[in-house]
């Protein structure tokens, strides 16, 4: 089980992104996910005059490393580790510090 998934709200706690907070958007691979605003970088375009895409300089979101992030708990309104926890017979993810189970 993933503990941290697509849609969720993270913190990035090292980097030169450190303290920022956006939503992951994707996951990208296993250890990797793709989090709006984080980890953004200049990318050079070509023209394509056959799609109508006009060339330059463009931001591209790049994938950081999921050690690097923690969910945020907005109940708190601070980063916090996650854990899992049978309920019911299914497992749910929990905040540590809590004990809640994660809302998606």
């Amino acid at each position: 089980m993933d503990k941290i998934r697509k849609g969720d709200e993270v913190v990035v706690l090292t980097g030169k992104d450190k303290g920022k907070r956006g939503v992951v958007q994707q996951r990208a691979g296993v250890e990797h996910i793709v989090v709006e605003g984080v980890n953004v970088a200049k990318k050079a375009v070509k023209p394509n005059p056959m799609t109508g895409a006009t060339g330059g300089i463009v931001d591209k979101l790049m994938p950081i490393h999921v050690s690097n992030v923690a969910i945020f708990n907005a109940a708190t309104g601070k980063a916090d580790r996650v854990g899992v926890k049978l309920v019911d017979g299914k497992r749910v993810r929990v905040y540590k510090s809590t004990g809640e189970v994660v809302k998606v």
